[in-house]
């Protein structure tokens, strides 16, 4: 059997298939590369690489299994993945399964023995590439170059409603008890505007005392409203998601409705990845696709406040527009080292902050972890002068 990974400028890779192998595939998408060495697991259930191929940098994938635990999300979300080699045994003591075994099991198709530094330089050299990954022999290598150019493309998608759940629910799950954290959110609210959540988002937050509620991103702005009016809600997070931001303008149109209620309304608002880029756009700014985006868990950051670096996880292929910001009263709070693109933001007339890596990690460093406590702090600030109002006026 024989597998194939082919991209829109004509070239092909053949390699080895595993994981759903036993009936003919083909896919289509974006193909887009993650320099992180350890987290496939985390990377292959994360919704914001929803649409897309996923090609790992690190040579040997698999070696620690998969397990029941480390899941960001429901499912593995990736259209496909592509390694250098992918080991045939897993040893590690929490492995439930096999890679192989996860990706069959979830009806994904992977391709292994391929030169993944030589694709690699493709798509630094010329962008994220639109490709076509099959196991089918009926196709020749032009048939699937051209599937390849036919491959629906990142710009003008929205793909938040593929992975975000439509309902209300309770989240309780907190992180390992090794991770300890303090519990100064108890007694707020947070509402989880789902866009396609990270679970280790909602661990962090869950961790830190706070109530969690994850919310549709369909949920009309009143209704969202109310609950702050009503005192049922003490902060809004937005969350992270697939495709491109601009395109999902329900959602906007929703969040540009809640900074508009400021003041008659303060809601503390904290934002990552996609939410940094949707609260953006709410506000005024514009986005923009990168060339081939930031994907890895070492990716620097400068923290303009502070002055001082932080080593992020990051996966995401748009970005916030500066000078468009700054236009509409956003203050740039952390910058991107390697290309100086914004990483962070906030608003200077009210409570709302977004950074567009990600700080609750899976995979990656905790360097950033702090950005949840702010959060807490924000949303127990509010708190607080509500409650001296409600005194005054009493």
């Amino acid at each position: 059997m024989t597998a194939r990974l082919a991209l829109a400028d004509g070239t092909v890779f053949h390699g080895r298939p595993f994981g759903a192998v036993n009936e003919p595939v083909l896919t289509t998408a974006e193909v887009v590369f993650n320099t992180a060495m350890t987290g496939y697991q985390e990377s292959l259930t994360d919704p914001s690489y929803a649409g897309q191929i996923l090609v790992q940098t690190a040579p040997l994938i698999g070696n620690t299994g998969t397990n029941d635990e480390d899941f960001e999300s429901r499912k593995i979300q990736v259209a496909g993945f592509a390694v250098h080699e992918c080991a045939n045994r897993s040893s590690n003591f929490r492995s439930d399964r096999s890679l192989e075994a996860e990706l069959e099991r979830a009806g994904i198709l992977g391709i292994s023995a391929i030169d993944t530094r030589a694709l690699v330089r493709i798509i630094r050299a010329a962008g994220a590439a639109p490709g076509a990954l099959t196991n089918r022999t009926d196709l020749s290598d032009q048939e699937l170059v051209k599937a390849a150019r036919l491959a629906p493309s990142m710009e003008g998608a929205n793909l938040v409603s593929t992975v975000a759940g439509q309902e209300s629910d309770r989240w309780t799950e907190t992180k390992a008890p090794w991770a300890s954290t303090t519990q100064s959110g108890k007694g707020l609210t947070v509402l989880a505007l789902d866009c396609g959540v990270k679970r280790n988002i909602l661990r962090n937050l869950a961790s830190r005392g706070c109530s969690v509620e994850i919310i549709s991103h369909k949920t009309p702005a009143d209704e969202i409203l109310d609950r702050f009016r009503t005192g049922q809600a003490s902060g809004l997070f937005v969350s992270n998601g697939p495709g491109d931001p601009a395109a999902v303008e329900d959602t906007i149109a929703t969040l540009r409705t809640i900074l508009q209620a400021h003041p008659e309304v303060t809601v503390p608002i904290f934002g990552i990845c996609l939410g940094h880029q949707l609260l953006a756009i709410a506000a005024g700014a514009k986005t923009y696709k990168l060339k081939f985006g930031h994907r890895g868990t070492n990716q620097p950051i400068r923290d303009e406040s502070h002055n001082r670096v932080q080593i992020t996880s990051q996966n995401h292929g748009f970005a916030v527009d500066a000078e468009s910001l700054r236009a509409c009263g956003g203050q740039v709070t952390h910058t991107h080292l390697n290309d100086g693109t914004v990483a962070g933001f906030r608003l200077t007339s009210q409570p709302v902050f977004a950074v567009q890596y990600h700080p609750e990690a899976s995979p990656g460093p905790h360097d950033a972890d702090a950005l949840f406590d702010a959060f807490v702090a924000a949303m127990t600030d509010n708190a607080s002068q509500i409650n001296n109002l409600d005194s005054t006026l009493a």
